[in-house]
């Protein structure tokens, strides 16, 4: 008799993430500092890095959101959106995705964002895309997470919903169970509420927070 299948609802502890990620940066920088010496440090190299920080992290977004289309999702149902009050710049894909779709999208930013800028700016000697890369490093942990958590699922679909840290696990399997590091099992059910397909959505907090970094970015220009 074939089981039924169901969607396991999960969401991330941004408290756990936010110190994971903290712990991370600073082992790069650890890794890092040793390099200080063979580079040209300037206050050029961390004002640019300073205000390219947020469309960095967008740009992490926008290539999840790539990756799903690539896999199959409608870019009708790929939403992105900042909610800074829970830690998270976001893509949401408001479908089902395959294990392999979602495990692409999860680790493509780290290594394309992250690893190979790094290595790049370590040969180049250009501090603007180490601290890029070490930020991006640092600010994948959830993806991290979720990507090695998932590789031990044997089989299950991927979706999102209105949360920006929730999603469900849709399988025949009972996942109830199964310890996922990171991850808190909220309830199962037989189908995902999602309302909202608006194309971007940036929380009140969100705006006025990237408003007050880039005005103390300028004054701070303002003053040198």
């Amino acid at each position: 008799m074939k089981k039924e299948k169901k969607y396991y609802i999960y969401e991330m502890r941004p408290m756990l993430l936010q110190v994971l990620s903290l712990i991370l940066l600073i082992l790069m920088f650890l890794i890092t500092i040793p390099l200080y010496k063979t580079y040209n440090i300037t206050e050029y190299s961390y004002i640019t890095s300073y205000f390219l920080l947020f469309p960095y992290f967008v740009l992490h977004e926008l290539i999840h959101g790539l990756v799903y289309i690539l896999n199959g999702a409608d870019k009708k149902k790929v939403v992105y959106g900042a909610n800074l009050e829970k830690g998270v710049f976001c893509c949401l894909v408001k479908q089902n995705i395959s294990k392999k779709g979602v495990l692409a999208s999860l680790i493509s930013p780290f290594i394309f964002l992250g690893v190979i800028p790094y290595i790049i700016g370590i040969i180049l000697q250009n501090m603007v895309i180490v601290l890029l890369a070490i930020m991006n490093i640092s600010g994948s942990v959830g993806d991290l997470i979720m990507f090695f958590d998932f590789l031990k699922i044997k089989d299950f679909e991927y979706s999102e919903f209105d949360n920006p840290v929730g999603f469900g696990l849709y399988s025949e399997d009972d996942l109830k169970t199964k310890k996922l590091f990171g991850l808190r099992f909220i309830k199962e059910t037989k189908s995902l509420d999602i309302k909202n397909y608006q194309k971007i959505t940036i929380s009140k907090l969100s705006f006025w927070a990237m408003l007050v970094y880039y005005l103390f970015g300028i004054l701070f220009l303002l003053t040198i």
